[in-house]
């Protein structure tokens, strides 16, 4: 028998073969051309793949809300309708109406401008103390998780002390020697008590990272350590990086608007919780001024289910099992089957119908 491509060959042994050539064997011919080696990735090409996580459904619907608030901050000015301090004796406690969306005070100010206004000190603590806390975790994280010894069980304890510190008895501490504490000072407190818990996650995944074998060749090669941290591994922790980032954005809001709430905060610094202490002081929610409570508490309850759909959206990409789970369940929508049947549709051959 001939050969049946041009790579195998035949024989058994009706024909002449070569000496030393079995009865039934395979010949392979090399090949005609050699395929090309692969191109080595390069940093950028890791840093666009590892924002890969904020491709997915869940992400891109919290960013979109989270940008809605960005812009109003950034836009304040231009999109409140009154100044936040401007006072009309003649609409006090006045509900929505067509001058005052969301309805007067108790001294008829405008709780639509407020609550805009309110935004930009929001955003502001928000991302502020998130940058400092996430940078502080990348450094001592990062650092105690690629080296040994005495120095790596330093930075440890280090990060275990400021896990046990309680972060709302030293905020006020701080705030109360103050007379009127800066957003800039409580955002700055908030991210210097609020790294701990993304250091330790950090530091354990750079400790599974430093024996791969591509940080060992790095090694080996006769890297920096500055150059192994910064081009090898940050790209591999990017999604950890951005899981602790919105974490501390989510935290400090909401330590912000409860300092606000309680008092700790002054009430000339406009934020969503400087209204709810007003509403309360006032009576608002006995007296059921529900145009002036409920709004603040809804763009609090927004930014956090933001914040929450793009922390989800990071966990499905980060775990290989809710990753496989959303890709699975997305292509069973695309061919129109219900992901919550208890029942599998199995597609079976038409010929194997006949036959049977």
């Amino acid at each position: 028998m001939t050969a049946v491509n041009d790579r195998t060959e035949l024989n058994d042994g009706t024909g002449p073969r070569q000496a030393g050539v079995p009865a039934t064997a395979t010949v392979r011919t090399p090949q005609a051309t050699a395929s090309a080696p692969p191109k080595k990735p390069t940093f950028w090409s890791k840093l666009g793949s590892a924002f890969a996580m904020f491709r997915n459904p869940k992400s891109i619907a919290g960013l979109s809300i989270l940008g809605f608030f960005v812009l109003v901050a950034i836009f304040a000015d231009v999109l409140a309708p009154y100044p936040p301090t401007r006072i009309d004796n003649t609409a006090r406690f006045q509900p929505p109406s067509a001058a005052h969306w969301l309805g007067t005070t108790h001294i008829g100010e405008d709780v639509l401008s407020q609550v805009i206004h309110g935004t930009r000190g929001v955003i502001v603590v928000g991302f502020l103390a998130a940058i400092i806390a996430t940078i502080i975790a990348i450094v001592i994280g990062v650092i105690s998780g690629y080296l040994s010894g005495w120095r790596s069980e330093s930075l440890s304890a280090l990060t275990n002390v400021f896990l046990v510190i309680p972060g709302l008895p030293l905020i006020i501490i701080v705030a109360s020697m103050f007379d009127d504490p800066p957003l800039i000072l409580i955002a700055l407190v908030l991210g210097l008590i609020g790294w701990a818990w993304g250091a330790r996650v950090l530091r354990a995944q750079t400790m599974s990272l430093r024996t791969r074998d591509f940080i060992q060749a790095a090694r080996a090669n006769g890297e920096p350590m500055r150059r192994i941290i910064t081009v090898e591994m940050l790209p591999n922790l990017m999604a950890l990086i951005a899981a602790s980032f919105v974490g501390t954005v989510t935290a400090a809001i909401l330590g912000l608007t409860t300092l606000s709430y309680i008092g700790v905060i002054p009430v000339t610094t406009y934020n969503w919780g400087t209204i709810l202490n007003w509403a309360s002081a006032q009576g608002a929610f006995r007296q059921n001024q529900w145009w002036w409570y409920l709004p603040p508490g809804l763009c609090i309850a927004a930014i956090g289910v933001a914040l929450s759909l793009i922390n989800f959206g990071i966990d499905e990409y980060v775990n290989p099992r809710l990753r496989s789970a959303g890709e699975r369940a997305r292509a069973m929508k695309k061919k129109g089957m219900n992901v919550n049947d208890t029942v599998t549709v199995v597609r079976t051959n038409r010929k194997t119908q006949e036959n049977a």
